[in-house]
């Protein structure tokens, strides 16, 4: 946590390490987001490369930054869901099986996006 106090500068630098805290405990903890950084190492320079302006860039590799975001959001409530207990629940599988959903959505919309982009270009 930032800290309540802080404010200005101080604000913004213990929440950037925070989130990079953040970045890090996702990347030893949960494969699906190493995997979902592969694609973006290989998916972000392509789309920079086949994008035609910025605007078809920017939705190329902000497709796939999405999917990362999701991915992060759907860690977190898994990580509360546990937090408060292992024991099984219909409303914590429901909130995980929704956060899941998401992210699943997040990959729809990237698949999406690329093939009405790329699909004309190579067609």
């Amino acid at each position: 946590m930032a800290g309540p106090n802080l404010t200005g500068w101080a604000r913004i630098h213990a929440a950037f390490f925070n989130s990079m805290n953040g970045l890090k405990a996702a990347w030893l903890s949960e494969e699906a987001f190493r995997q979902e950084i592969y694609l973006l190492a290989v998916a972000g320079p392509l789309g920079l490369w086949l994008g035609e302006s910025g605007f078809e860039k920017a939705l190329l590799v902000g497709s796939i930054l999405l999917i990362l975001i999701v991915e992060l959001l759907n860690t977190g409530i898994e990580i509360v869901v546990d937090r408060i207990s292992f024991e099984h629940h219909e409303l914590s599988g429901r909130a995980k099986d929704v956060a899941s959903a998401a992210v699943f959505l997040a990959l729809t919309l990237a698949g999406l996006t690329w093939l009405l982009i790329l699909l004309p270009k190579f067609a």
